[in-house]
């Protein structure tokens, strides 16, 4: 007995991390594949450094992935997930590192899948300094995989969001989505035929990265808080950034990315459950102070905003 025997490919394992040690992108360390890896720092434009992490994955969105046989997303949705709630949190992306559980050492599963991480955190602007790919058999079926990511990002201790002052009356502004996201897979794969593979094209579409748009916004110094709109929809998401006794008064007035109606219409979906699951069109609200200045500031740096609503006094 050996250990191929027994579902374990070695080989097949150190040819999966020599094709990722080997993809030509300044979002790959040089470093990649040892016991640990790192990056330099360059802290010099920060007066009080903070290291912040994160650790996401994309749920059931890789069942959608599965039954497509289309993988070259996902990566992008993994890093997003984690980078994003940094960029949330007031700090700038710098470190990537993913967990790949598989039954099996697919390539045409797992090499889509780090070219996509690779592409998320091209757009980032971190680095993917590691991971770990864990060959299970006797878990998962030949082609199923799973997914985590983890994110560090440094911020100065004086800028972390949410910030202190926020108030009622101040203005919730949100930037769009490109669909679903990577939340609510659960939901609309139950509501979406098997065989609309159109709709369920659509739910591929990779999570938007926000780390650019948002870190010029956060240069206007205009900026409270801001929310990552994930599970439990804009509402929730919104009011874990606020203090106890204030929260949201949102008008959902904007325009809906039209996969949301099909998703309503296909599963008889009540709009009030379709708000509490679903991004609806805004994928990061901001809560800011000076609403005016901070629309000129966004209008003048073209960045598209989506006006959301207030923060109201009550709960």
């Amino acid at each position: 007995m050996d250990y191929a025997s027994a579902g374990v490919d070695i080989q097949k394992g150190d040819a999966f991390a020599e094709f990722i040690a080997g993809q030509k992108s300044r979002a790959v360390s040089k470093g990649i594949g040892g016991f640990a890896g790192g990056i330099p720092i360059d802290l010099s434009r920060y007066t009080s450094p903070v290291m912040l992490s994160t650790t996401d994955g994309v749920g059931t969105k890789l069942l959608v992935a599965k039954q497509l046989q289309q993988y070259d997303t996902v990566g992008i949705d993994l890093v997003a997930m984690c980078v994003n709630d940094l960029a949330a949190a007031g700090a700038d992306p710098i470190s990537f590192l993913d967990y790949i559980a598989c039954g099996g050492i697919r390539d045409d599963i797992l090499q889509p899948v780090i070219q996509g991480i690779i592409a998320g955190c091209e757009q980032a602007g971190c680095t993917l300094v590691g991971g770990e790919t864990a060959e299970m058999p006797d878990m998962y079926a030949p082609d199923d995989i799973d997914l985590a990511g983890f994110a560090v990002g440094i911020a100065d201790a004086d800028q972390l969001l949410p910030q202190e002052d926020i108030l009622p009356g101040d203005s919730i502004f949100g930037l769009a989505s490109n669909g679903i996201h990577s939340n609510g897979l659960s939901l609309a794969r139950k509501a979406i035929p098997e065989t609309d593979l159109e709709l369920r094209r659509e739910l591929l579409v990779p999570t938007r990265i926000y780390v650019s748009e948002l870190a010029r916004l956060r240069a206007s110094g205009l900026v409270k808080a801001a929310a990552h709109i994930t599970g439990g929809g804009l509402v929730a998401n919104t009011e874990r950034v606020l203090p106890q006794g204030l929260s949201v008064a949102a008008g959902f007035d904007w325009p809906v990315p039209p996969i949301f109606d099909r998703i309503q219409q296909a599963g008889s979906i009540e709009t009030a459950e379709m708000r509490r699951v679903f991004n609806m069109g805004v994928g990061m609200t901001i809560v800011v102070r000076e609403t005016s200045a901070f629309r000129e500031y966004a209008q003048a740096n073209g960045i598209e905003l989506i006006e959301v609503g207030t923060v109201t006094a009550g709960e």
